[in-house]
């Protein structure tokens, strides 16, 4: 089997699973479903070579905890170990620059945080250097990777909910760029169809942003039609004290995914629960360590990865469509964006 060199820009709390970042944030790494330190170094044809911070704590305290070489500059890092896989784990205003570096450079994946850029022209950028050089660009919307999320769509795209007939979307501490990406990515997934057109308004309460004061990252309220017209409502707020799910309404039954598992209710009243063992004897299984997985296998030749990255450029127009139709007090916006709503900036962590 083919041994694959990685290396992680970005030792933070999901990059270096560094809970001094963690506790920053007002976050528990045990809580995330993986991380990149983590994902990278279980799979046993992956060998962590590097990491690379800004941030002395952060890059002594991944030494101690890997045992693995760390560098303050990304750029001296990538030409240094010439790695095969680079995870992007920093914020989101850098992915353009890092990931069309480290395709240049010859990296043969990259697996990037979410969102997986703050202007459209960046994310089209990104892709298009990963297109030029055959390098694989994954983000990480770990919902994709998640076995329950995959099984309802499957369960969808064979008509197993009949045809949908509305969809909710619903989260806490607002956020859009930051945590609405994975909302309305799960969306694109569950449902196979792209939103058409986006009326948003925003929170304007103005809570301030865990990544810094640099960042201001509002919620907000909204619908979305999607291509097919199915309509959708987004109810997220900045203070709301609610559970996350997606809410599928179709003729032949109702799914409710969230972190707990998958509910399916039909109209007889019937009702199943879908749930996940997420251990296997030796360690535990997260999305990421999936991703990683099928990174390495698309690598080794196998099957690819089944989702592509302008999947997620997709989402990052729907974040901007919001911020464009707040602009105009909540008129629809059609996507894809044109003219001066495609230089939005959803300025998220």
């Amino acid at each position: 089997m083919a041994e694959y060199r990685a290396v992680i820009i970005g030792l933070g709390f999901i990059g270096g699973a560094d809970q001094v970042s963690g506790d920053a944030l007002g976050q528990q790494v045990s809580h995330l479903d993986g991380t990149h330190v983590e994902a990278l170094s279980r799979h046993p044809q992956v060998k962590l070579v590097a990491g690379s911070s800004r941030d002395a704590g952060r890059r002594e305290r991944f030494a101690q905890r890997t045992g693995v070489c760390t560098y303050a500059d990304w750029q001296e890092m990538l030409q240094q170990e010439k790695p095969d896989i680079v995870s992007v784990a920093t914020y989101s205003p850098v992915h353009a620059e890092m990931t069309c570096a480290a395709a240049e450079l010859g990296a043969r994946a990259v697996y990037c945080e979410k969102p997986i850029a703050t202007r459209i022209d960046d994310a089209e950028r990104m892709i298009a250097a990963c297109r030029k050089t055959g390098t694989l660009l994954v983000l990480n919307h770990n919902r994709r990777f998640n076995p329950l999320f995959r099984r309802l769509q499957s369960l969808v795209a064979e008509g197993g909910l009949g045809q949908l007939t509305s969809a909710n979307l619903q989260w806490g501490s607002g956020r859009l760029g930051n945590v609405g990406t994975h909302m309305i990515d799960s969306l694109v997934m569950l449902t196979g169809q792209k939103v058409a057109a986006v009326s948003g308004t925003l929170d304007q309460a103005g809570r301030p942003d865990c990544r810094g004061g640099e960042f201001t990252d509002p919620g907000g309220w909204g619908v979305l039609r999607l291509e097919q017209g199915t309509m959708v409502t987004v109810d997220a707020a900045d203070y709301a004290v609610v559970p996350p799910s997606v809410v599928l309404n179709g003729l032949e039954g109702r799914a409710t995914a969230g972190s707990a598992g998958v509910t399916i209710v039909r109209p007889d009243g019937s009702q199943e629960e879908w749930t996940e063992d997420t251990t296997t004897e030796s360690a535990p299984v997260t999305s990421m360590d999936r991703a990683v997985a099928e990174i390495v296998t698309a690598l080794d030749g196998g099957a690819p990865v089944p989702v592509a990255a302008e999947e997620s450029l997709h989402v990052l127009e729907v974040i901007a469509g919001f911020h464009a139709s707040h602009a105009r007090q909540a008129a629809w916006v059609n996507l894809p964006l044109t003219g001066n709503d495609r230089e939005l900036v959803v300025n998220s962590g």
